[in-house]
């Protein structure tokens, strides 16, 4: 048993005893399906504190030659499978936690400057190979990939490959460029050609960016991935499904509907709606819902990422923090946090890194939930978005004289908006408008879900506020107007039948019509309230 080559148990062990643990045992399944196929290459990238160490250490206490497990597992939901005992601890594994080992080299490059991180890193795991394999491993070997092949060719061993924090080097050292073609070409050695096809059993990575592309191609782009965008068959095991943190409500005496209305959010269509692990984890280890996100060193970046000059990324995200939803473009993004091209690039790594949600049936990204829209509140506030902010401060105020049916209210503090907002966001027809609408009614995000533009009765509606599962408020049917009348909005949703988009809704409805007049820079307002 070593550090790296054939490591024990006692990571998972600890994950398995302590006080909440969810049983993702089953992933196991899908990993021992792979071997002995094609390419049984896994990346799995998700965002920190979303369970990926756990998963790592499980598949390493399971495979690896260098502990027993059987007493581990023994009750876990994959001790059931009919192959569970047959690739239990039957095979060498070689466990890399990338974030380690960097650390640890650039300690030893403080005492000797030859010291570089991709060299020490393979002479940390030939080190452990020669003592295991003395009579295949040389003093003058350097690369890993060569001496596996070698042990391979010798002894006819195969390995399984386990690496942590696989993308550690892009973003820790994210400007040196010589560094991370030496480690892809490390990786390349590792995945890639015939030779790792031989010693290869399979590989698992995990981190929170998917595989560095160059250009459209990815580096190693014989891997399966998974990931936020696209988690596939891993969906189930990238966070906390609603089921287990129902049990876990349960067990712990803990409020479901708060839960639900802080973490929950992500929806994958093979798993349903799945909850940050370590937020879940956090509340009911403090009993106290709130914002464990800003805890990680990833916010620090999310004040970054949000205060780039890209065309369009302040108003999406202005518009998200209203509770809309909005197409990008998820492709053109390299993998990488130096490479960003558009507004869509930065949007598509705050999904990979759990700052937003993608719906990949609409194409759609949105903020998933109360723990991250205050992460996002408190990122604008730092960066000095001072008009949201007032904007933001007002919205609970909006949204009670809403419910109160206070039509000159409502049509006096969105003329407020207006006019603190309109050098920062365009306002020059109805789309504009609705962005300065969702914008006032930040605070509805709380207990609603906004659908801009919802097919309904013979049209779109506008905007179209849904009570969540949690709310009691009425649904609200919006119809914005320019240089028209209020009454008009009205009678547009009345006509076309917006309401009837409501199906699954029982309760009453209130429809609201809002007017920009452009020449006395005026907003008009009238509410009528429905039962349906």
């Amino acid at each position: 048993m070593g550090i790296y080559l054939n490591p024990g148990n006692e990571q998972f062990a600890v994950s398995v005893n302590s006080e909440l643990y969810v049983d993702k045992t089953e992933l196991i399944k899908y990993t021992n399906s792979r071997m002995g196929k094609d390419r049984p290459l896994i990346c799995s990238s998700r965002p920190r504190r979303f369970g990926k160490t756990m998963a790592v250490t499980m598949l390493s206490a399971y495979y690896s030659k260098g502990c027993r497990s059987e007493k581990l597992f023994t009750g876990l939901k994959i001790s059931q499978n009919e192959f569970f005992v047959t690739h239990l601890n039957k095979y060498n594994v070689i466990f890399l936690d990338i974030q380690w080992m960097y650390g640890n080299a650039l300690e030893e490059m403080k005492r000797n400057s030859f010291v570089k991180v991709v060299s020490y890193i393979q002479e940390q795991v030939i080190n452990e190979l020669k003592k295991e394999y003395p009579e295949c491993v040389q003093d003058t070997d350097v690369s890993l990939p060569s001496v596996l092949a070698k042990v391979n060719a010798m002894t006819k061993e195969q390995f399984i490959i386990i690496i942590d924090e696989w993308d550690c080097l892009f973003r820790e050292d994210k400007d040196n460029k010589e560094l991370q073609k030496e480690y892809i070409n490390l990786l390349r050695g590792l995945f890639k050609g015939t030779p790792s096809g031989a010693f290869l059993k399979l590989a698992y990575i995990t981190g929170i960016l998917p595989i560095k592309k160059y250009g459209t191609q990815s580096a190693l782009n014989n891997f399966r991935e998974h990931t936020m965008v696209s988690p596939r068959q891993m969906a189930e095991y990238v966070g906390f499904t609603e089921e287990e943190v129902k049990t876990i409500c349960k067990e712990h005496d803990m409020p479901f509907k708060e839960m639900q209305r802080w973490y929950d959010g992500y929806y994958f269509e093979k798993a349903g709606h799945v909850y940050s692990p370590n937020s879940v984890i956090e509340a009911v280890d403090s009993r106290e819902f709130g914002n464990y996100w800003s805890g990680t060193e990833t916010y620090e970046s999310l004040m970054t990422y949000i205060a780039m000059d890209f065309d369009g990324l302040r108003q999406l995200i202005v518009d998200m923090l209203g509770g809309q939803r909005r197409s990008i473009d998820v492709e053109s993004f390299q993998n990488d946090i130096t490479s960003f091209h558009s507004a869509d690039d930065v949007i598509t790594l705050l999904i990979h890194m759990g700052y937003m949600a993608y719906d990949s049936k609409t194409k759609k990204v949105f903020i998933p939930n109360d723990e991250v829209r205050s992460a996002f509140l408190r990122a604008v506030k730092n960066d000095g978005w001072e008009e949201v902010i007032r904007a933001i401060n007002a919205s609970e105020a909006l949204l009670r004289a809403t419910l109160a049916m206070d039509e000159q209210a409502v049509a006096q503090m969105i003329q407020d908006v207006h006019m603190q907002n309109s050098s920062s966001l365009t306002y020059n027809n109805e789309i504009s408008l609705s962005s300065v609408i969702a914008l006032a009614y930040y605070s509805a995000c709380r207990d609603y879900t906004l659908v801009r533009e919802m097919p309904a009765g013979n049209g779109f509606a506008d905007m179209v506020f849904l009570p969540k599962r949690t709310s009691l408020n009425p649904a609200m049917v919006l119809e914005l107007k320019w240089d028209k009348t209020a009454e008009g909005a009205i009678s547009q949703i009345k006509s076309k039948r917006y309401v009837s988009a409501l199906k699954e809704y029982k309760g009453n409805v209130l429809l609201v019509g809002i007017n920009y007049e452009k020449k006395s820079k005026k907003h008009q307002c009238r509410i009528e309230k429905l039962e349906w």
